[in-house]
């Protein structure tokens, strides 16, 4: 089978299909997106695997988070870039936009160390995404000081377990093809962030 934009490795079962007790989660990203997100639907083939993941993203995206919202998705659209995911970088961005980045902020972000947009906590923390995504960086003390002067220790944790849930996350979505749908509109080439769609107000960050 040859992949194509809109095609997926493995399609999402009818709702109907899934156990009662997921129907909740599909009616609340109803509400929020004003559709079934077609990653959760893929999860949802595994629904003891599905409710160990949402419950744990509720944990790390929670309100009372000490990494800020800004901060958090900031961080998921730029490893959701590294990792080839469209659907990531689709949801991500326009969850970043929604919670106060600028437009020209969210569009520099794969080029984020030649830009002025970025704030030295934001940068470090930037960096820190990459040496956790790319497997041809490690993590250094030099790194872990920059953290140190920006984080304490407990939030150093959280801010390693955003990181590496974005990681798992986006691999997954990336690995089975699932497609963008429709909140950013995502550019063709490489490794550049998307910019809104007309109808990006959908995406609700929390």
């Amino acid at each position: 089978m040859t992949w194509t934009e809109h095609q997926m490795w493995i399609k999402p079962k009818t709702e109907r299909s899934y156990p009662w007790y997921l129907r909740p989660f599909f009616w609340n990203q109803r509400r929020k997106y004003g559709n079934v997100l077609d990653a959760a639907l893929l999860w949802a083939r595994s629904p003891k695997l599905f409710l160990g993941v949402a419950f744990l993203y509720g944990m790390i995206d929670r309100r009372s988070s000490q990494i800020s919202p800004e901060l958090r998705s900031l961080l998921t659209v730029r490893v959701s870039q590294i990792n080839h995911c469209p659907f990531c970088v689709d949801i991500n961005s326009a969850t970043l936009m929604k919670r106060g980045a600028s437009l020209d902020k969210v569009a520099a972000l794969a080029a984020w160390r030649e830009s002025e947009l970025y704030d030295d906590k934001e940068r470090d923390a930037l960096d820190y995404a990459e040496a956790m995504t790319r497997s041809d960086r490690e993590i250094d003390g030099d790194l872990m000081r920059r953290l140190n002067s920006h984080f304490d220790d407990d939030q150093i944790v959280e801010l390693t377990g955003l990181i590496a849930f974005q990681n798992m996350s986006s691999k997954f979505n990336s690995a089975l093809a699932v497609p963008p749908q429709g909140f950013c509109q995502i550019p063709q080439s490489g490794d550049e962030s998307p910019k809104p769609a007309q109808d990006g107000a959908r995406a609700d960050p929390v």
